[in-house]
């Protein structure tokens, strides 16, 4: 008898204790204590699903999750519309699609811990909505509702809890579709007619009801007493676990780093009310009506008998000794027809007779990339920490041409190794996260591969199989291949094995600014992944009528890591001009174009994506005044590198460096988005920096959200914050002041240059503001009233205080000329013009 164990990702309640304060790539191979083993036992009893619908990542309840895969016990998944692309990040300068691939991981992260699946559409989140409508007219309502069809066939859940109403209540396009689409997929997920091709590989599945996770903002007065509600009461002690299911969703809640959504937690009764939307009405328990036991499955009634006395009989103290048991529940399980039910309980079985085993089996790298064709040197361990007979009988990875045959004994609580070097084969495809692969439209990710929709992320890039002999059983793991290190802090870490190209080609700057016709400097940045020696030729591709100097150089790389910097002396032309500038880099007739990047946070796994080797440039009569910029930080975004880009120094100040006498030195400080949200010393940085508004300087102040402001006084004069927003990128600005300096000096400014905005104008506008202050510009998307506060301006003393909701940190990373003009014009606000030398 055979059984195969696919990759396992540490996830659920059955890890949780050991990973409530680990980051998620120091996890390893977490073995589940004796506890956390008869949870195990009690949940193979137990066939029920449920399915979270929501839009982004954190607006899944973390509560509900969590009560239904650890006191339920039954399997849960969360799918999310999107991955959060359109966010702002609060650890980092991320945006737009690098912040969706830190979301992407911080939910899985969130999983690991409440006990969830985790499941997308290949919808963007293209930024705040204001309806349904313009939400559907963007990720192309239809494909995005195939997805959701797709993962309800897949899944085949026997409940759908919305997080939001289909309708306006919900505050947000993207929360309101979320809910029409499942709703809409509950009535059609049932048909043959319906996205057909789908029906071929998964079959239709009609789920039982959909409830809404009513929340109190939209219903105020909901109790348990109220109607047709079903009361769930999330903050039960569970004492296998140790834990609140509060206590749970708390720490599941605070992995979603990137968005400041830390929760404390909580004990105690606390309730979350569900409401009736579709299908059949339950009374008291949502899982009313729906067959939760084996029976439920042609042929399973047999089986409940022996898992419930393979719960009864558990040793904790000899785990090993309910494997003979597991073996033959698993056989009924295979003599069952096909069905989504017999996979589920198939590798619960296999995976609780690993754990019961104690059973150690990994395979490791010494590199963490390796390119297709590349020599890799593999280690394999194999513990076996029962007192069961176990051998080794073979190690094979297709990936590597690798199959060894072999009848090792394992004997109890000894490490066994195995070494070998294969070669990776030369058609393996880079480790590039699937829906990054291909250029994408605003709404919606290209996918090419639809196998890989609704997935969290990349299957892993190379694996490994392991096939072994338990007593008279035959045992077959796989498990991926990962790079393991010592950090001397952290201690032992992981991470995936990648495969990647074996030149990586990188531009040191994302975006350039020619401010005239004059020639700048462009360097490039080479580096090996491979062992082999490389020697190429190294250009770039211009925009018409641009030129460099060389126009192409020669390189060589002669090991593993070696980097090396080329420079390019770029001229453009004298029209002014936003395009494109990339690298390409080639050797014996075969080109490189992309760069090999990571983002390295603790609380998730080391991230790689695989961007062109490309650059924004923009070729704009663009002025400024000044020298120095100070920088205070602020939630995260990459104003720094956008100024240094215009020409100016720029000083990131630490609170101990923001004195007056530094200050003296400054042409302009510029705080960063949310300082006032999030810098713990803002408030006594505050009166400070508007001391030197007084004596004559410039303080540019970004947006801000109205909520756990840190500063009480962080303006000269009064102004209110609002949620207001202008989400349409190309809502039309009109002009208040055509002839204030911030519109003309030493930049003149029109309509035009508001053209060519991505996302949204800005966002958390000042609602009411004092007198003494400027409005300098209006905005308003399609039906709603202007919004003039995203622009202004006071003179205080002898210096001014600007105070924006524009959202320059999405328009200068994305390289908008009017956008640049705007802002070099604020930092030179009060500057006069230089006499001609």
């Amino acid at each position: 008898m055979l059984i195969r164990i696919n990759p396992i990702c540490m996830r659920g309640p059955l890890s949780l204790l050991l990973i409530l304060t680990l980051s998620s790539f120091c996890l390893g191979q977490l073995q589940p204590n004796a506890a956390q083993l008869k949870q195990k036992l009690k949940k193979l009893n137990v066939l029920g699903s449920v399915l979270y619908v929501a839009a982004h990542p954190d607006d899944e309840n973390t509560r509900i999750i969590s009560l239904m895969a650890n006191d339920k016990l039954v399997e849960t998944a969360y799918l999310s519309m999107t991955r959060g692309d359109g966010g702002q990040n609060l650890i980092g300068p991320e945006i737009r699609d690098l912040l969706g691939l830190i979301r992407t991981q911080e939910l899985l992260a969130a999983r690991r811990i409440d006990g969830g699946r985790q499941f997308f559409t290949r919808a963007i989140d293209f930024g705040f909505s204001k309806s349904a409508d313009e939400t559907f007219e963007i990720w192309n309502k239809d494909e995005i509702l195939s997805d959701v069809v797709k993962v309800f066939r897949q899944f085949q859940p026997d409940v759908i809890i919305t997080r939001f109403p289909p309708d306006s209540r919900a505050g947000h396009g993207h929360h309101t579709g979320s809910a029409i689409l499942a709703g809409e997929a509950f009535e059609i997920s049932a048909r043959q007619d319906v996205y057909p091709e789908q029906v071929r590989e998964f079959g239709t599945w009609q789920v039982k009801r959909l409830y809404t996770n009513t929340g109190r903002w939209w219903n105020t007065t909901i109790n348990e007493e109220t109607p047709g509600i079903i009361t769930l009461n999330v903050g039960k002690y569970n004492p296998i676990l140790g834990k609140s299911i509060t206590e749970i969703a708390a720490v599941s809640s605070s992995q979603h780093k990137s968005q400041g959504w830390g929760r404390p937690g909580e004990r105690g009764y606390e309730p979350e009310f569900l409401e009736y939307i579709k299908g059949d009405r339950a009374e008291k328990d949502l899982f009313e009506g729906v067959n939760t036991s084996w029976t439920r499955i042609k042929g399973g009634g047999r089986i409940q008998p022996l898992v419930t006395k393979a719960i009864e009989d558990f040793d904790e103290e000899n785990p090993s000794s309910t494997v003979p048991l597991l073996f033959q529940i698993r056989k009924e399980i295979l003599s069952l027809e096909n069905g989504v039910w017999k996979n589920r309980k198939l590798r619960e079985v296999e995976q609780l007779i690993v754990d019961c085993l104690g059973l150690f089996v990994e395979a490791t790298s010494t590199v963490h990339g390796i390119s297709p064709g590349e020599v890799l040197e593999l280690k394999a361990e194999v513990a076996n920490r029962s007192a069961t007979n176990i051998s080794l009988l073979r190690i094979s990875s297709s990936d590597l041409s690798y199959d060894s045959a072999m009848n090792f004994v394992l004997r109890p609580d000894i490490s066994n190794t195995f070494k070998s070097k294969k070669v990776l084969k030369a058609t393996a495809p880079y480790s590039d996260p699937y829906w990054l692969q291909h250029p994408h439209e605003q709404g919606i990710f290209t996918v090419k591969e639809k196998s890989h929709i609704g997935k969290p992320e990349n299957d892993p890039a190379l694996t490994v199989k392991f096939l072994l002999k338990v007593g008279q059983e035959s045992l077959e793991l796989t498990r991926p291949l990962i790079y393991k290190w010592t950090d001397p802090v952290k201690g032992e870490l992981w991470r995936p094995l990648e495969v990647l190209p074996p030149l990586s080609v990188d531009l040191t700057e994302r975006v350039m600014i020619f401010s005239d016709d004059q020639p700048r400097m462009v360097k490039i940045q080479l580096k090996s992944s491979s062992d082999r020696a490389m020697k190429g030729q190294l250009r770039l591709q211009l925009p018409p009528d641009w030129r460099s100097e060389p126009a192409s150089t020669e390189f060589e790389l002669m090991s593993r890591g070696e980097e090396r910097v080329a420079q390019f002396m770029v001229y453009p032309g004298k029209a002014e001009l936003t395009a494109s500038l990339s690298a390409i880099a080639e050797i014996d007739e075969k080109k490189y174009d992309h760069a090999v990047q990571t983002i390295a946070y603790d609380h998730i796994p080391i991230q790689t994506f695989l961007p062109k080797a490309a650059a924004k440039v923009a070729r704009i009569n663009l002025r400024k005044e000044g020298h120095l910029i100070g920088y205070v930080p602020g939630a995260g975004d990459d104003i720094p590198t956008a100024l240094r880009t215009m020409g100016y120094e720029v000083w990131e100040m630490r609170p101990e460096e923001i004195t007056q006498e530094n200050l003296k030195r400054v042409d302009a400080v510029v705080l960063g988005i949310r300082a006032l949200n999030v810098h713990d010393r803002i408030r006594f940085i505050m009166p400070v920096l508007l001391e030197y508004v007084r004596l004559g300087g410039a303080l540019v102040v970004q947006y801000n959200t109205n909520g756990r402001l840190e500063a009480d006084h962080y303006a000269p004069f009064p102004i209110t914050l609002s949620r207001d927003r202008v989400t349409d990128e190309g809502a039309e600005v009109r002009i208040l002041k055509p002839d204030h300096p911030l519109l003309t000096f030493p930049n003149k400014l029109s309509g035009k240059d508001f053209e060519g905005w991505v996302q949204e104008r800005g966002l958390y506008f000042p609602v009411t503001w004092d007198s003494n202050y400027e409005a300098i510009l209006s905005m308003n998307d399609k039906g709603e009233d202007p919004r003039d506060g995203g622009l202004l301006v006071a003179k205080y003393g002898e210096g001014h205080y600007i105070y924006t909701g524009l959202s320059f940190f999405r328009q200068l990373p994305e390289g908008v000329p009017g956008a640049y003009k705007l802002f070099a014009n604020i930092v030179s606000c009060g500057k006069t013009k230089r006499p001609k030398s």
